[in-house]
């Protein structure tokens, strides 16, 4: 379970975050939504260490944890950019394995047998060699779930995992985000889109811009 504990994160004076607390439970995925400039991306950005926060606890499992901490031993929060980020020099293999070696010095073969079965997982088996830019969007954005994926996670995070996608690719994502849940992945997906928040998410955090 994640526990997030008055959290306030300010850009110079401004307040975009004013003591916020939530809890995500285990095997749950958590819709954030609300109005645009409201905070929420700011809030997946605090969730996945990328910005620091003025104030604010992190717990998983009753532990305080540092999300900006790149030298913890497990990985709790894996996060899938709403543009993917994938290199573009390398291959969709390259991209999946690089932090796993990288980072937690994990074998190349150990880490290449995981990542081809998590492609066959999500439908991209056979994609191993390609490039980014040989990938439709959708299997940019499913090669970007695998590479978070790769790293073993506790919880997998999504910024606007539908903003750039037509309405059936909208549908395969709610179908790849709910077909990780039964496998007990634990989720939080930023969105603007209410009724994709409602599809997927067992509860669903609204955030509200600050005057």
């Amino acid at each position: 379970m994640l526990e997030i504990k008055d959290l306030t994160k300010k850009f110079g004076t401004k307040t975009v975050i004013d003591d916020l607390s939530m809890t995500v439970k285990d095997n749950e995925i958590m819709a954030i939504v609300g109005p645009s400039g409201a905070g929420k991306t700011t809030l997946l950005r605090c969730i996945t260490g990328l910005e620091s926060v003025n104030q604010g606890q992190f717990f998983w499992n009753g532990t305080q944890f540092d999300p900006t901490n790149t030298d913890q031993k497990d990985t709790i929060i894996g996060v899938v950019f709403q543009d993917y980020q994938l290199f573009p020099n390398l291959t969709v293999m390259g991209n999946i394995t690089l932090a796993p070696t990288m980072v937690k010095k994990l074998p190349l073969a150990e880490v290449q047998k995981t990542a081809r079965e998590l492609l066959a997982r999500l439908g991209l088996e056979g994609k191993e060699d390609l490039y980014p830019f040989q990938l439709s969007g959708g299997q940019k954005q499913r090669v970007a779930i695998v590479r978070a994926l790769a790293m073993n996670p506790k919880i997998l995070c999504y910024d606007e995992p539908t903003s750039a996608l037509d309405p059936a690719l909208r549908d395969e994502v709610a179908e790849i985000i709910l077909g990780l849940k039964k496998q007990q992945m634990t989720q939080i997906v930023v969105t603007h889109d209410m009724d994709f928040a409602q599809n997927v998410a067992d509860e669903i955090k609204r955030v509200e811009q600050i005057d």
